[in-house]
């Protein structure tokens, strides 16, 4: 395990290193504003409830939030309790007020890849692709910020990845479900 702290802690003193600007930072700020508390992923979720053509597609999404939320941060936070990076190493410096709850999965991540997965194999690609670039977005501003470690973030995705796979399959059985009831 201390080789994949050391991993995670080389690319975020990188990333700290190389790749912030002091011009880039305020853009970051607002990405990682998409997610907080999933506002911006939910509220896209609930308008897509709106239109009877997309409202199973927004069903799924806010299904996914829901379920990535309760992995993420009601199960694996409380049970790694990874610290944040900026409590670990002095090195690391957030350019945010520093949360408080536990690093491992991230949310951030979590929350906008569980909608953005949806609506890339639910709507168009012309919706999907935008939705999934902006999530990585999202994931990466929490690396640049350093509010995360690399491991959080993949950890976020890929609980994203399960509860987005989860719900989908779950939809589309219940869709065909009621189609042969029709």
């Amino acid at each position: 395990m201390m080789t994949l702290q050391q991993i995670d802690m080389s690319i975020l003193l990188w990333i700290q290193e190389h790749l912030r600007a002091d011009a880039l930072t305020p853009f970051w700020k607002v990405i990682t504003f998409l997610g907080n508390g999933g506002w911006f992923w939910l509220v896209l979720a609930a308008g897509l409830l709106v239109c009877k053509k997309t409202r199973l597609t927004g069903t799924a999404a806010l299904l996914s939030i829901t379920v990535g939320f309760l992995l993420t941060n009601v199960l694996l936070k409380n049970i790694v309790a990874r610290p944040r990076p900026f409590d670990a190493y002095t090195e690391i410096i957030s350019l945010i007020t520093k949360p408080t709850d536990f690093s491992f999965p991230s949310g951030h991540t979590c929350a906008s890849f569980a909608c953005a997965l949806i609506l890339f194999r639910m709507l168009t690609k012309k919706f999907g692709i935008p939705a999934v670039i902006l999530a990585g977005m999202v994931a990466f501003s929490r690396l640049y910020l350093g509010v995360h470690y690399p491991g959080d973030v993949l950890g976020g995705f890929l609980v994203a990845v399960f509860a987005s796979t989860l719900v989908y399959h779950l939809m589309s059985a219940y869709q065909k479900k009621m189609q042969e009831q029709s």
